[in-house]
């Protein structure tokens, strides 16, 4: 009688086991779970705080040079002071680029998130 082909089974053979894993960890907030949903919470946080402080800076800037340079006051396209102008038309395209940015970052960090969840 001829014996039966033995088959070793590994662990690290098993496909999916970890996908399915780490998904299920999110899902049911387990502490593994916790810990990568604050890590997306956190890195969406510091990459909004981090694009406020720019505008501001620069909405803050532009009065502040208007002040610092009186020769940049006494420019006046179309008879409008030309802090004014920058403050009341040009800020527009900075603040749609901004949202554009944070859009494009806060994707790229969901994406990022959702590799590491299924790696």
């Amino acid at each position: 009688m001829s014996q039966p082909h033995r088959e070793r089974v590994v662990l690290s053979q098993r496909r999916g086991a970890r996908l399915v894993r780490t998904r299920v960890e999110v899902q049911e907030q387990t502490e593994v779970g916790d810990a990568l949903v604050r890590s997306l919470v956190r890195a969406q946080l510091l990459l909004s705080l981090r694009l406020a402080v720019m505008t501001l800076s620069i909405l803050f800037a532009i009065p502040l040079l208007g002040m610092l340079l009186t020769r940049l006051t006494d420019v006046a396209p179309f008879g409008i002071g030309l802090p004014w102008l920058l403050l009341g038309v040009a800020i527009y395209p900075l603040l749609f680029g901004v949202g554009r940015a944070y859009v494009r970052r806060a994707e790229r960090n969901e994406a990022e998130f959702v590799v590491l969840v299924e790696d």
